[in-house]
């Protein structure tokens, strides 16, 4: 027997940019109906806990209004209270090694405590004669297709000692796939606002968790086929966005070669109604510069060598190298030496209006900087200080220091915040011969004769 629907346990295991919202949603929806669900929301690292607990989101993707509904979770580190829940859902990180190769150890991880924790779940509620319903687990991570059922389930029939799909007795559990689709730092697309595909381990789950998605989802559900198949849609969604990104990026090292402006040809092209609106830049972040990875893994495992994926990710993975080449070049057509020259970078997330550090292509720029021995300044208003210090050794500003102490300005990420702080700068320092370097569009406000890739 499948769970109640509008009385159960959610266990959210993983309250990063994905889980977090997630969870709310939940509560959220709990105060606008008859639902008496519960929620879970588990997290390994400690201090993210501590955190939540005092109404605190470092990654800046709730609404401040809403910050009051995480006291309506059931915040916790501890493995022992996941025995409450009756669905688990895991919303773990699924990045690359140094190989570009999918690392599964959170996945697995994960899976290996929701197995354990099912085993004890089912002696718990035997012993005191609870009403027992059979656990279901749903995998949001970011996957290759075919993981959920050639690694994640049978790590939980090893833990648990049940089976899956078997609803004869108590000794069973049924799994599904409901890829995430947050858009970090998106506050039009929220959540409830994006089609939520699901599928499930068989019919009858497969229903049952299309049902929970579409109760909490505003713009309603797709149920697919089957588990792989949700899996590969979520894998090629990034994976087209990585790929336009790097066919853009290429006609911008073109366009540079002829002596065009890149944004005023791709202006000229939208007028198309069918031309696709990407722009040049860095792809970095824990989504678009890995999810390619996962697909062109399988794609070798099966015998087949992805050539587009890949040289997609070969162009896109060569850009700070290109920015580089280009400003170097600035530099030197103003007279100026590299050695020695002051630069001030604005931005080092890996994305506009969030403050997210891991995989920013910004530092592949800052790292070739030191290694050409210019001096190089750092802004980013969003960004962890500390966390900076700790991934990359650097020194980070939260505020922009007078422009007339830097030869170079270079416009990483546009962040809205900077565009107060900038405005104030050029109208009080002296800007006079400065290079102002624009990789994103962050200048684009002002008549700077800017730069552009």
């Amino acid at each position: 027997m499948l769970p109640d629907q509008f009385n159960c346990t959610i266990a959210v295991i993983g309250l990063g940019y994905v889980g977090l919202p997630l969870a709310l949603q939940f509560i959220y929806k709990n105060e606008k109906s008859k639902f008496k669900r519960k929620v879970i929301g588990f997290d390994i690292n400690q201090e993210r806990i501590i955190k939540l607990k005092k109404g605190i989101d470092s990654t800046n993707e709730i609404n401040k209004n809403d910050l009051y509904l995480i006291n309506k979770i059931d915040l916790t580190s501890k493995n022992y209270d996941l025995i409450k829940a009756d669905i688990f859902i895991i919303t773990v990180p699924t990045p690359i090694n140094d190989r570009n190769e999918p690392d599964l150890e959170p996945l697995k991880e994960a899976t290996k405590t929701v197995g354990k924790i099912i085993k004890l779940r089912a002696n718990e509620r035997s012993s005191t004669f609870d009403k027992f319903s059979t656990p279901i687990v749903i995998y949001e991570s970011t996957v290759f297709p075919g993981a959920t059922e050639e690694i994640c389930i049978p790590i939980i029939e090893k833990c648990s000692g049940f089976k899956l799909n078997n609803l004869e007795n108590y000794q069973g559990f049924v799994c599904g796939y409901s890829p995430e689709r947050i858009n970090p730092g998106d506050k039009n697309r929220k959540i409830s606002d994006i089609i939520k595909v699901t599928s499930g381990s068989n019919k009858v789950t497969s229903e049952w968790i299309d049902c929970l998605y579409k109760s909490i989802i505003d713009a309603g559900t797709y149920r697919s086929e089957n588990i792989k198949t949700a899996e590969a849609a979520k894998i090629i969604e990034n994976t087209q966005r990585d790929l336009n990104i790097a066919l853009i990026n290429e006609f911008s090292i073109i366009f540079k070669k002829l002596g065009l402006n890149t944004n005023e040809v791709l202006k000229a092209a939208s007028t198309k109604w069918n031309f696709l609106n990407f722009t040049p830049g860095l792809v970095g972040g824990h989504c678009i510069g890995v999810d390619p990875y996962y697909l062109t893994f399988k794609a070798k495992k099966l015998g087949y060598n992805p050539e587009i994926i890949l040289a997609g990710r070969k162009i896109n993975n060569n850009m700070p190298n290109w920015i580089f080449e280009e400003l170097s070049r600035e530099i030197i057509k103003r007279g100026k030496e590299i050695n020695g020259s002051k630069i001030l970078i604005l931005g080092l997330t890996f994305k506009e209006n969030v403050p997210d550090l891991r995989n920013t292509k910004v530092i592949d720029i800052i790292n070739l900087l030191y290694k050409n021995k210019m001096i190089v300044k750092v802004v980013d208003p969003l960004a962890c200080a500390e966390e900076a210090k700790k991934l990359y050794r650097i020194d980070l500003l939260n505020k922009i220091p007078p422009l007339n102490e830097f030869d170079v300005i270079l416009g990483a990420v546009p962040h809205d915040k900077f565009f107060e702080m900038i405005s104030y700068r050029i109208k009080n320092d002296n800007i006079q011969n400065k290079l102002f370097f624009d990789i994103k569009g962050l200048f684009d406000k002002w008549d700077l004769n800017q730069v552009r890739i």
